[in-house]
């Protein structure tokens, strides 16, 4: 199917929500359709553009949704394709963690995933990309992570630094035990290792600047996760780390959106109202300008229903809380294709029922994905 003409909805198209169809050809956005285009009834619909998650790891529970329990990958896959698409994410970056852990966020592991995401990845309906979440303290893989780059340079890039957070846990603690729980090992081998880890920390910096050089080098977005003090963003931002990532203050989230830089958030802490961590809180993030993207970050139904929820609770319209979660996302993650509903544009397209909220129809790069009555 290479033309489409959606009619009868209410459309997101240069900023302003207006009932005009929208029409695709090839895969791309255009002006106009012709007699021989199909029509696509929108009839009570919002047509918006496809959500882009910037970072999403509910897939680690599609592998391993117990501890210790694992399934296939290319199975795992598949079932994500199906939830991505089924709650309007028309491309995702999987937040995929290269550690010094063994077990779900190794090195080994992950590279697995690599494998098999980029073998299958023409087989899935959403446009399926990686946010590779490379520890910081995962020095033996600085290599790796820059032929990953170059490999794929839509990729995003994150610095994490769970270590530093480890370091002080005592035994019994819950990041103790899900580590313990993920990696196999018992709480106090976790505790050695970090420990072990630890004394590498002088290595660090010099890591980070060759991973940060190489992903410039490739063009590739550039995150840094878990930011804790304005100080450290400008750290970061002098590495050419453009986007900060889930900030653990309010001064960190403030200093880098006074640089017109993109703040992450977590879609679930709007649909909760609030951070499950204590972090600081999205929709006051949001009111005072300080957030300019949300992921759906462990929970693929949240981007399109904090996007709602922003616009009943009276935060934002609907078509400044859809830039959340497309227009901003694709930025952030350096897609000049997509984003918006605008000619000369990768065609991917949702349909949503006014009343129920729920994703009707699912078009990605012209193709129809999913439709649900």
């Amino acid at each position: 199917m290479r033309e489409i003409s959606i009619k009868g909805g209410i459309s997101l198209i240069n900023g302003e929500l207006i009932h005009e169809p929208v029409n695709i050809n090839s895969g791309l956005f255009v002006g106009s359709s012709t007699e021989n285009a199909r029509t696509i009834d929108a009839t009570n619909c919002f047509v918006l553009p496809g959500i882009v998650d910037v970072h999403g790891d509910a897939f680690e529970r599609a592998i391993q949704p117990r501890a210790n329990v694992d399934f296939p990958l290319h199975l795992a896959l598949k079932d994500v394709d199906c939830q991505l698409i089924a709650n309007g994410i028309t491309t995702a970056y999987h937040g995929l963690t290269v550690s010094w852990e063994p077990g779900l966020r190794s090195y080994e592991a992950a590279l697995a995933f690599k494998t098999q995401l980029k073998a299958l990845r023409s087989s899935f309906a959403c446009d399926m990309h990686l946010n590779i979440r490379w520890e910081t303290f995962a020095m033996d893989y600085v290599e790796q992570m820059i032929e990953w780059i170059q490999d794929d340079p839509k990729s995003i890039f994150s610095l994490n630094d769970h270590t530093t957070i480890y370091v002080d846990l005592p035994k019994g603690s819950s990041k103790i035990s899900r580590m313990a729980g993920r990696s196999g090992l018992s709480e106090d081998d976790c505790l050695i290792l970090i420990g072990e880890k630890w004394e590498q920390r002088h290595k660090v910096p010099a890591a980070i600047e060759a991973v940060c050089a190489g992903a410039r080098a490739a063009g590739c977005a550039i995150f840094a996760h878990d930011e804790l003090t304005p100080e450290m963003r400008a750290k970061h931002r002098a590495l050419g780390v453009a986007v900060s990532e889930f900030p653990m203050t309010v001064e960190t989230a403030k200093s880098a959106a006074s640089k017109k830089e993109h703040v992450v958030l977590g879609a679930p802490n709007i649909v909760r109202g609030g951070s499950q961590n204590n972090a600081i809180d999205a929709r006051e993030s949001i009111e005072q300008e300080h957030c300019s993207v949300l992921a759906s970050d462990y929970y693929y139904p949240a981007p399109l229903a904090a996007a709602f929820k922003l616009t009943d609770d009276g935060v934002l319209p609907l078509e400044k809380a859809w830039n959340l979660i497309s227009k901003n996302a694709a930025a952030a993650a350096n897609l000049s294709d997509r984003g918006q509903i605008r000619d000369g544009l990768r065609a991917d397209v949702i349909l949503v029922d006014k009343d129920t909220r729920s994703v009707r129809t699912v078009i990605v790069k012209g193709q129809l994905s999913y439709t649900f009555r």
